[in-house]
């Protein structure tokens, strides 16, 4: 079997789960191993791995491994797929690599149709593992695998985790909810409770301004977002630096650069008084050449000092930098009483084989991944005794069960001016987030663009909170009523929006269109095709959002929705037809124009 290479040759044990006869792999050690399986009342298997050593040791890699038919079974996802969701050869396998700070530990195969054909999921998801499958050429079945401890681990006597298999046929997105749901009742994996705030629109420097950044220029931006319907500023990179050439050569003392924000204190202040709360950015791991940190911290790197790109990892394992990076956050709030921390590239720290593996030399934890974690919990519970509701953004990848403890923000990665992978990205991380707030990645576009392509950043986000990157006094005013319109819509509908039952279609086509239901409103966004099959009871309020560029939708009704008041709006909110009309459980095409919104009430009897 090719499925991971370097494959162990040691057979460890065998055992018989449910369905698969599973074979664990791995190199000679000092641990002894036992498994048990049961059925869960939900119909999902529990696989429960235990090891013992007499003595603390550090655990090899363990291969759990089963073949699983390929009936049936077309596609894959797990939470760092992207765009590709085919199911590669074994020799290629597809997995996911996750740790406390990176992905989550769950994998699922799924049909065409998209209804789950077989999920895997792991209980622990501090410690670095790996799941991964691919097709056998020989026989036609899947080869899957768990792997255990994929990085070097701290020393132990027992350890203890479930791994869960979830053969049942219900939509895709169901199953890996229920996943979620799953870590989220684990002891020390209960999400850190989500802010107003951090449920609604905010503006983001990033893209508009980069590092070239000055305090007029963003409160005139914070007026006008703060008209458009925006709650809240991002100030990314640059605020801590003169240096306008990008990367983090200058990251690690934070210190306001005087000649940019000469008195950010009353900078902050202004803008709270606009009526936004104020969040800033941190590359958190960083520190580069050129800081006085980096003198500080000489020997507590992850990374060697020969690294030439200009900044280095910090190391958390030493209480020093935990300390340094906890009263650093603490005074933001104390000394300019921002409201919020952008903590970015949580995912770099990262083991490498020429950093010192053990403790010693000032370090007080072994685990890398349990620093991250002891790192996060410190900096959170300060930042919280503070300000409770203080706004924490993590981005993908870093998105998984252990950084929900902490965020209340997981923003899609970078994709800018790219509406489509902002799509395939809010829903990616939704299917993992539960009630946390998700965030799309800020949305910019050309100037010159049309108001109908440029609405598209916004249409196809639709199914996360909105962040804007663009200059707003700057475009024109045909994009500043989009932003309004679909801003003010997107607020008028978050109920469902964020807190209905979510129904991404067609994961294989990257979510051609996704519905979202309550009891009352049905809510529904053609992003390819023509094609809008609304299943159901139809409630009081239907809406249908055009994401392509065509000029008319086809709506099929499952159910007869009876009377209905329709409207139709353009992207920049005017409204272009009103009419009372029957309705049957039939198709209509119905001329929406791009961006367009069609709405349909019902009319009481």
């Amino acid at each position: 079997m090719n499925l991971f290479q370097p494959m162990p040759e040691n057979r460890l044990a065998q055992f018989d789960s449910q369905e698969f006869s599973v074979n664990v792999l791995g190199e000679e050690s000092p641990f002894q191993y036992a498994f048990e399986t049961r059925l869960l009342p939900s119909g999902r298997e529990q696989i429960t791995i235990r090891m013992r050593s007499e003595a603390p040791a550090r655990p090899p890699r363990v291969y759990l491994m089963w073949q699983f038919p390929q009936v049936d079974t077309h596609l894959l996802w797990h939470s760092a797929c992207g765009h590709r969701r085919s199911i590669p050869p074994n020799w290629a396998a597809q997995g996911v690599h996750s740790k406390s700070s990176r992905n989550a530990p769950v994998l699922s195969l799924y049909s065409l149709s998209g209804e789950n054909r077989l999920t895997f999921a792991l209980a622990d998801a501090l410690n670095p593992a790996f799941l991964g499958a691919g097709v056998s050429e020989e026989t036609g079945t899947i080869d899957c695998a768990v792997v255990l401890f994929t990085e070097t681990t701290a020393p132990f006597t027992s350890y203890e985790t479930s791994l869960y298999i979830d053969r049942r046929a219900l939509p895709f997105h169901r199953v890996l909810a229920d996943a979620a749901e799953l870590w989220a009742g684990l002891g020390g994996y209960t999400p850190a409770p989500v802010p107003e705030h951090a449920r609604l629109p905010m503006y983001s420097s990033w893209y508009s301004y980069h590092q070239v950044l000055d305090p007029a220029a963003l409160e005139a931006e914070c007026q006008l977002a703060k008209q458009l319907g925006m709650e809240a500023i991002i100030v990314d990179d640059g605020w801590q630096t003169t240096d306008n050439a990008r990367g983090y050569a200058y990251c690690g003392d934070w210190e306001v650069t005087p000649e940019k924000f000469p008195d950010f204190k009353a900078h902050v202040a202004r803008v709270h008084a606009l009526g936004l709360k104020y969040v800033l950015w941190f590359s958190v791991p960083f520190v580069g050449v050129h800081s006085k940190a980096y003198e500080r911290f000489q020997g507590m790197f992850l990374d060697p000092e020969s690294a030439t790109h200009g900044w280095h990892t910090l190391d958390p394992r030493f209480p020093q930098v935990r300390e340094y990076l906890v009263e650093l956050y603490k005074s933001f709030i104390t000394r300019y009483d921002i409201d919020g921390f952008k903590l970015d590239f949580i995912d770099s720290f990262v083991l490498r084989p020429e950093t010192e593996h053990s403790t010693g030399g000032g370090r007080d934890m072994d685990s890398l991944a349990e620093a991250v974690d002891r790192l996060l919990t410190d900096v959170t519970a300060a930042l919280r005794a503070l300000k409770p509701e203080v706004l924490i953004e993590f981005r993908q990848a870093y998105i998984g069960p252990v950084m929900r403890k902490y965020g209340n923000m997981l923003r899609a990665g970078d994709v800018p001016n790219d509406f489509h992978g902002n799509r395939i990205g809010t829903v990616d991380v939704r299917l993992l987030a539960a009630e946390t707030a998700v965030h799309a990645d800020m949305v910019m576009w050309h100037p010159a663009d049309s108001v109908e392509s440029a609405a598209m950043q916004l249409v196809h986000t639709l199914f996360a909170v909105p962040q804007v990157s663009v200059r707003l006094a700057e475009i024109p005013e045909a994009h500043r009523r989009m932003v309004a319109f679909y801003l003010r819509f997107w607020r008028e509908q978050r109920d469902v929006l964020l807190d209905g039952t979510f129904l991404p279609e067609e994961p294989g086509a990257l979510y051609p269109v996704v519905q979202a239901v309550t009891k009352t409103r049905h809510l529904a966004a053609c992003y390819s095709g023509r094609l809008v099959d609304l299943k159901g009871d139809m409630p009081q309020e239907i809406f249908v959002v055009n994401g392509t560029l065509n000029e008319e939708l086809v709506i099929h009704f499952s159910d007869d929705p009876g009377a209905r008041k329709l409207e139709i709006w353009d992207c920049q909110g005017e409204l272009l037809q009103e009419l009372e009309m029957d309705f049957y459980a039939e198709p209509y095409m119905i001329a929406i124009p791009p961006a367009g919104v069609l709405k349909l009430t019902e009319i009481k009897a």
